[in-house]
């Protein structure tokens, strides 16, 4: 007999299944990078952060990633890859700094989901008098798309720099102790601990997100001679840990790790735009607001009705931030533009209270001195120019301040990302993987330029 299934159990079962995060970033950047409206200046200044993005969507089209070693010169970064790779392909040496440029090597591996993989070697990140090979490491971490934090100790303050200028970029990282062989097994326990709980003091977004896996990529026994000198002779290479943890990793969320250093880019690329299009704009944005600042004093101080003051001082301030949105490349509907003044208002207590304070006590006495003037024979009337120009003055004040905090708001919107950095934002509220790679990200969204270049920047 065929079994009855009822109304509520057939919607349910009905209700489409939404894809994952990877295929949710792959569709939406594709759109977005299609539809990206860019000048030919601009192209021309963003040229290589369009090459970078370009070549990112094109690996995440083809499904393949990269992992790249990162840290301080001589912890074994390239003997790490060796023994994944299971050939010497990077050059090792006893003189540290052997590495002086970026390599990759593809790691014979079937993983699924991915159609290939890449293993890059990197040069130290503390060479001395190695300020270019230091800005290398970095430029080749922003194109990979997964990052092997290699130590051979507890962690030092260039290895903490590291580590918290790759979470705040949002790049998923990997801790790998290396030369576990060179302690015994409760030293080995007690470095790992020590390693995560300094990582928890200075870094505590990194609490919990970040593993640890202590390896030996070319370990030496120690072996006494017949003439009594002591000699070490190689080992094989005990990575077993971390290759399964990667292939694990990888097969599970590779992916995802694409899709995500793909959305990196593109966040970056939008940042980068917006920046230059507010700097552009800034003349603009100042001829804005002074016209802006000018119609307003003049109904201010035309007007004698209170209420049409009030009403008519918000309206100028809502149609200028709409204008400055626009301007600044970040259109925004009525709703929106009047809930970011609403926030600038708050944020700015002259704009807030003390604006509306003043315009009802010089409007209060505008219209006192205009209801006296029949009784004083049109003498009242005198002290009510100079109230019209004190409000005209300060409605001059207070739109250049609406006007400066608002291409200040749409500064910082800008900064986070546009519409890539809003659908990071969204997976990281819905999906715990992405939030778990990108805690550190998340962090970041809070910072802003410089007093300086912000400066530089505002109207």
């Amino acid at each position: 007999m065929a079994s009855r299934t009822s109304p509520g159990q057939a919607s349910v079962a009905a209700l489409p299944v939404p894809p994952p995060a990877s295929e949710r970033c792959r569709l939406l950047l594709r759109q977005w990078r299609r539809e990206l409206q860019l000048n030919g200046r601009e192209r021309s200044l963003l040229g290589g952060a369009l090459v970078v993005l370009d070549r990112q969507l094109e690996r995440l089209e083809q499904r393949h990633l990269r992992v790249a070693v990162f840290g301080r010169v001589g912890v074994g970064k390239s003997s790490l890859l060796n023994a994944l790779l299971g050939a010497p392909v990077f050059a090792t040496d006893v003189a540290h700094g052997c590495t002086r440029s970026q390599q990759a090597a593809r790691w014979d591996v079937a993983l699924r989901g991915l159609v290939r993989v890449d293993l890059v070697d990197t040069p130290g990140i503390d060479e001395i008098a190695a300020a270019g090979r230091g800005r290398l490491a970095a430029r080749v971490a922003r194109g990979v798309d997964l990052v092997l934090m290699v130590l051979d100790g507890d962690l030092a303050g260039v290895d903490l720099e590291a580590i918290a200028a790759l979470l705040q970029s949002g790049k998923p990282l990997l801790l790998v102790l290396n030369r576990c062989d060179c302690w015994p097994g409760e030293q080995c326990r007690a470095l790992e601990a020590s390693i995560q709980r300094r990582l928890r003091a200075v870094l505590p977004a990194a609490a919990g997100t970040v593993p640890l896996l202590a390896v030996a990529a070319a370990p030496r026994r120690a072996r006494l001679r017949a003439d009594g000198r002591v000699r070490s002779d190689p080992e094989p290479p005990r990575v077993e840990p971390l290759r399964r943890q990667l292939i694990e990793l990888l097969e599970g969320q590779g992916e995802l790790l694409l899709a995500l250093n793909s959305l990196g880019a593109a966040e970056s690329l939008q940042r980068q735009l917006h920046q230059g299009r507010v700097g552009r704009g800034r003349q603009a944005a100042q001829g804005l607001i002074g016209r802006y600042a000018a119609l307003k004093a003049t109904g201010l101080a035309a007007n004698p009705l209170l209420l049409l003051d009030l009403a008519g001082g918000l309206a100028c301030d809502a149609a200028l931030v709409a204008q400055l949105c626009q301007l600044y490349g970040l259109p925004m509907s009525g709703a929106a533009a009047r809930e970011l003044l609403s926030q600038l208002t708050r944020q700015n207590a002259l704009i807030g209270g003390a604006q509306i304070g003043i315009q009802l006590v010089l409007g209060a006495l505008r219209q006192l001195l205009l209801l006296a003037a029949p009784f004083t024979g049109g003498l009242s009337l005198a002290p009510a120019a100079p109230v019209a120009l004190a409000q005209a003055a300060l409605a001059v004040h207070t739109t250049r301040r609406t006007g400066r905090l608002a291409a200040r708001e749409l500064l910082r919107r800008g900064e986070l990302g546009g519409q890539p950095g809003a659908l990071r934002r969204r997976l990281m509220a819905s999906d715990p993987l992405v939030r778990q790679w990108l805690a550190g990200r998340a962090a970041a969204d809070g910072s802003t330029h410089s007093p300086a270049s912000l400066q530089a920047l505002l109207p």
